[in-house]
Order: C-alpha cells, then sequence, then structure tokens
C-alpha cells in the first residue's frame, strides 16, 4: 500500500501465509544494511518500539522508504547493463553481510514440486509432464557444487527494478532474497529481462545478456567454473519459475490478492537453454 504521511511516502507492506514470519527479521536486516551501504533500495521504518515489524490484528506488516522511479516493462540493452553493474555491486556487499536465510526454492526443492502437480499440469499443457521431467533430470545430473556464493535477491524480474528518466534509480522486494550461487542470480535475470517477444515464441536476446555481463564484470568477475555453469544454471532457473508458476495456477487460494503468473512463457525459455551449448551462445 502506498503512504503520504505529511507529505512523506512510504510503501506499506502487509505479509500473508507466503511470506514465513521468522524470515521477516532476514528481509528488514538486509534492506537496512544495504541502504547503510549506499545500495538504493527502501530502508524500513523502525515503529516505537524500535522494531520494524509490526504486529496488527494477527498479521505482520512493515513499512519502507518509498523509491523514486517506476519499473519498465522492456529494459533496452543499457538498461541491461545498468542493471548488471548493480547486481554485481549487491553481491560484493552481501558476501560479507553476517545474515543468513536458506533458499526454500532451491534445486531441492524442485523434485518435490514436480511430484505435487504432476497429474495435474497437463491441463495447462499437454506436454508439461514430459518437458518439465526431462529438465529435471538434465538440471539435477548437472547442477553445480562449490560456485561463490552469498546473499542474492532471487526475483529480479522487470517489476522490481526502477528506472527514474531511464536511469537507474533502484530495486524492491527482497521477500525472496536468500543464500545462493551468485552466477544462479544472473541465470535468473536472463531468463527474466533478456527474453523479448510473444510468450508462444520468445527469443533470447543475446545482446542484452552481453550488455548485463559487461557490467557485471566491472565490479566483479565470473570465474571459469561460474561461466561454464550458466547453461545448467539459466535452464535451472527457467524450472523453477516454472514449477512454481504451474504450482500456483493449479492451487489458487479462493479469496487470494494474488495475480497468477502464466506458466507458458517459460516453455520457450527452457526450450532455449536445453539447446544451447555453452555461455557462449549467452554472451559470446
Amino acid at each position: 500500500y502506498y503512504l503520504l504521511i505529511n507529505n512523506k511516502k512510504f510503501i506499506l507492506t502487509i505479509f500473508e501465509k507466503r511470506v514465513k514470519s521468522e524470515d521477516l527479521p532476514f528481509f528488514s536486516n538486509l534492506m537496512t544494511a544495504l541502504n547503510k551501504a549506499k545500495f538504493k533500495c527502501p530502508v524500513p521504518i523502525i515503529n516505537k518500539k524500535k522494531n520494524a515489524i509490526t504486529d496488527y490484528n494477527g498479521k505482520k506488516m512493515m513499512v519502507v522508504s518509498y523509491l523514486e522511479g517506476k519499473a519498465k516493462k522492456n529494459l533496452t540493452p543499457d538498461n541491461c547493463n545498468s542493471v548488471g553493474i548493480e547486481v554485481a555491486k549487491l553481491h560484493e556487499l552481501t558476501k560479507d553481510l553476517k545474515l543468513y536465510r536458506n533458499n526454500d526454492l532451491s534445486i531441492k526443492s524442485w523434485r518435490s514440486l514436480f511430484n505435487s502437480v504432476k497429474d495435474q499440469c497437463s491441463k495447462i499443457h499437454k506436454d508439461l509432464p514430459k518437458l518439465i521431467e526431462e529438465n529435471l533430470n538434465d538440471v539435477e545430473k548437472n547442477w553445480p557444487k562449490d560456485l561463490p556464493r552469498g546473499i542474492i535477491h532471487a526475483d529480479l524480474f522487470h517489476d522490481n527494478i526502477f528506472f527514474s528518466k531511464d536511469k537507474f534509480s533502484g530495486i524492491i522486494d527482497f521477500y525472496f532474497s536468500c543464500e545462493d550461487f551468485f552466477a544462479f542470480e544472473i541465470a535468473i535475470c536472463f531468463n527474466a529481462l533478456c527474453f523479448d517477444g510473444v510468450k508462444e515464441n520468445l527469443s533470447f536476446n543475446v545482446t542484452k545478456a552481453k550488455k548485463f555481463i559487461d557490467g557485471y564484470s566491472t565490479i566483479r568477475s565470473l570465474n571459469d567454473y561460474e561461466k561454464n555453469s550458466i547453461k545448467v544454471l539459466s535452464q535451472g532457473a527457467s524450472l523453477r519459475f516454472l514449477l512454481t508458476r504451474v504450482f500456483d495456477a493449479l492451487n489458487t487460494v479462493k479469496g487470494a490478492v494474488v495475480k497468477v503468473k502464466d506458466p507458458i512463457e517459460y516453455l520457450k525459455r527452457l526450450e532455449f537453454h536445453k539447446n544451447s551449448r555453452s555461455f557462449e551462445d549467452y554472451f559470446f
């Protein structure tokens, strides 16, 4: 919710069942630490009880500062370059933070998530069970083990990245943030930001991906193992969002204010990742 108090702008978030209340201090501490380090993101406002999280009528809520700017539906290659720089800054800042949250939607969760929808997902698309099974087998077999890691945002879609007059102005919505591979974040960004076209016929925009990596590499260099893992990480990131969208589409909660996102747009992404040969298909 947007709040205007004494001509100052704020955002009020009321947390529903999807967010575990025990994770809320992690999110508020992360945003506070990033803000102190001059990273552009909302900062939690402390209440009279010296706490960022408020209990009200059995629900948890948080007020954060208002971030100027707005999301862009389609990022230009130069926008992707700016985002790459900021994502690398985020990783450099978080690798030393004494905060920890497990990734509840890591690769370890995907098999059980698939099993929970396997019998019904052909309602969405007749080939879905077979496609998910094939990709999941690939990903589980080839997933990397010891890549550089730290806290990642884990949900960097265009609606969480703000621009003001076409200049990067900040990142919002840290409520999926967790510890994982830094290169997995890059893979999520490739899926979220670097595909163009209509959902049934998306194509990968190599120029956007290259610009993202060029920006990222000015702050933090990828090692060879990270580069060689980009294909499987991108395939896995695509699978993760496909699975959660399929789950949400098949398990809509009556009365919940949740916009169910279309899973089908992930089929073309998966096809690209499955058929790519190496990181050179992503950024030369």
